[in-house]
């Protein structure tokens, strides 16, 4: 049922991109006169699942869910139609329009794509508001509890004061920020000091399997306690430890620290369950450990202890639409930071760019609209970006020559584009072997 959810969800958001984005070619298209051979979602190689002819277009949905396209009339495209280009220009045709036409309409499936991101971020404003912790309110700092961001100079307790001279933010910013930062600045006992963040910090990251590196601080909640535990008859699910020893534990961490230094001991403690404090003795394994899963207790629960306040905006419907715009620009630059980092070999960025499986991986195993919303707008983005670079086949491709067009006066020749066209589709087809080819091999090798 969790892969029919994720699926369902993966299967609507691109549909909804490769139609709305086929659609923002088609209109222009239209609008010019120039004919529209075929529409359709997904590639019918062979044969289709559905189609239908109205009017000069045939509708269908392919088989191949790789994407989708619109088949224009005179056009050097996918389809490679050599036959039809051989003829003499028609009216109705692509290569017929004037330059700025045809410009428009290559831009036309990018240009709904930033639109559409925008829309989302703007609706979701609306609807759904924001919902964040600023770094302030982590007055006792952050939690580093893996070896990767203890590598990075991190220590848990270390205050946040700025990535790359940025303050003010909101703590779910940190850790992609640090990413693509060069330095970081922060406090620890009272002290400021910089830290200067590698060039191979996301190869680095890439290779440890885990994407968190920095959290906040919360309470040590209890899980789930083990079978073979002392503890069993002692501790249940939702225990909040408050104290051991007399000691506060106002954060896990501290908790941690406590049974390593006591290992083997009986340890007098403060748990809060169902609301009440209730006193009892704790035992430590010769390890350490109190034989016992943590859980994180969630925004309510840690408003509700008085750990953080976290802020939630509302907005109204005017006042969302600079929010969203706000929302969908820094997407957009950020995206773009990845992009750039991608195609930098010396940061090793490049290793996490993932295929289809990857994409179908973000989606969530339970159904939320709220989240939908969110990854359907940066996917947007990112095939709007990723459109709009200038390879041959995609429509950055298209787009250039266009522009060349209209500054030289000169027209590339249809036997040019033809190849130009087959040279993009190559780039593109080994573009797609390597992206999925590393989902494949992180299938495989990191487990």
């Amino acid at each position: 049922m969790e892969i029919a959810i994720k699926l369902s969800q993966f299967l609507l958001s691109l549909s909804l991109l490769i139609i709305l984005h086929e659609l923002g070619h088609f209109i222009p298209a239209k609008l010019f006169k120039t004919r529209v051979e075929k529409f359709y979602l997904f590639f019918d190689v062979k044969y289709s699942l559905l189609k239908k002819k109205i009017g000069e277009t045939e509708y269908g949905i392919g088989w191949l869910p790789l994407g989708g396209y619109v088949k224009i009339s005179g056009m050097i495209d996918e389809s490679m139609d050599t036959e039809q280009m051989a003829l003499p220009p028609q009216p109705w045709e692509f290569r017929s329009k004037p330059a700025w036409q045809r410009l428009i309409i290559m831009l036309g499936g990018v240009t709904v794509n930033f639109i559409l991101a925008f829309i989302i971020y703007i609706g979701m404003a609306f609807f759904y508001g924001d919902l964040y912790l600023d770094n302030s309110e982590l007055k006792d700092g952050i939690a580093v509890n893996s070896d990767f961001g203890k590598g990075l100079g991190f220590k848990t307790g270390d205050k946040i004061i700025s990535i790359d001279g940025e303050s003010n933010l909101h703590f779910h910013e940190i850790p992609n920020k640090i990413l693509f930062s060069k330095q970081v600045i922060i406090a620890r006992n009272g002290q400021e000091m910089t830290l200067k963040m590698p060039t191979d910090l996301i190869d680095k990251l890439l290779d440890t399997k885990k994407h968190s590196f920095i959290e906040w601080r919360e309470p040590f909640m209890v899980g789930m306690v083990s079978d073979s535990s002392a503890n069993k008859e002692v501790l249940k699910p939702k225990d909040v430890v408050r104290s051991i020893n007399g000691i506060e534990t106002k954060y896990a961490d501290q908790v941690v620290d406590i049974a390593q230094a006591n290992k083997g001991k009986a340890l007098k403690a403060i748990v809060l369950r169902d609301e009440k404090e209730i006193p009892v003795t704790i035992k430590v394994n010769s390890a350490g450990k109190l034989g016992v899963y943590a859980a994180s207790l969630g925004v309510e629960s840690l408003e509700k202890l008085g750990v953080y306040k976290f802020n939630k905006q509302e907005y109204g419907f005017f006042e969302s639409f600079p929010v969203g715009i706000e929302k969908g620009k820094n997407q957009l630059i950020g995206y773009g930071k990845q992009l750039k980092a991608i195609f930098n070999p010396s940061t090793g960025a490049y290793k996490g760019v993932g295929g289809f499986k990857a994409i179908f991986d973000i989606f969530p195993k339970s159904w939320s609209w709220e989240i939908f919303w969110n990854i359907t707008a940066l996917l947007s983005i990112m095939l709007g970006v990723m459109n709009l670079l200038p390879i041959p086949a995609l429509d950055g491709g298209h787009v250039m020559f266009l522009l060349y067009e209209m500054i030289s006066g000169r027209k590339p020749s249809d036997k040019f584009m033809e190849y130009a066209q087959m040279v993009g589709f190559v780039l593109l087809i080994s573009l797609l072997v390597f992206a999925n080819g590393n989902d494949i091999y992180k299938a495989i090798f990191h487990k």
